[in-house]
């Protein structure tokens, strides 16, 4: 089995639920077809190099996995027909150089991901405390409603 890794980027117009839909989708096909996966990371929505389909951004995910070499073509061909995604790339590491960098950037991807699972909880407890305050906080008036009151 061969090393690959996947850049997709999936449309921008997508919810958040959708999103997920979508790469567990893609990951359905790298694993039907005898892949097995390593790791992904999710890079999140970013800036476009040039519009894609008139869109200027798109949410950026990589997928690092092992599979065959005769497998490709067929998630290839799978990845043409999804309509959610804008575009994709197969980078093929074959060189024991190219597969130690592989396994480099599994390790960072795995802990990147294993970082961002502690702190979800963290982030989620922040803005209920924000939120409690900005309701405790009298309304203002606004500059219309002061001269209103001014006449």
């Amino acid at each position: 089995m061969r090393h690959y890794e996947n850049l997709v980027i999936v449309k921008p117009t997508l919810t958040a639920e959708e999103i997920q839909a979508s790469v567990a989708a893609i990951e359905e096909v790298i694993t039907s077809n005898g892949g097995e996966i390593a790791t992904t990371n999710t890079m999140g929505m970013r800036k476009l190099a040039y519009p894609i389909e008139k869109n200027e951004r798109g949410h950026f995910h990589v997928i690092y996995y092992s599979a065959e070499p005769s497998v490709i073509t067929e998630i290839e061909r799978r990845f043409r027909l999804n309509e959610e995604l804008l575009r994709f790339v197969t980078i093929k590491y074959d060189t024991n150089r190219e597969i130690t960098a592989w396994n480099e950037l599994v390790k960072k991807a795995q802990k990147k991901a294993e970082t961002s699972k502690v702190e979800e909880p963290k982030a989620e407890e922040a803005p209920k405390a924000e939120e409690a305050p900005a309701t405790e906080t009298p309304a203002t008036e606004t500059p219309a409603q002061t001269t209103a009151t001014a006449e």
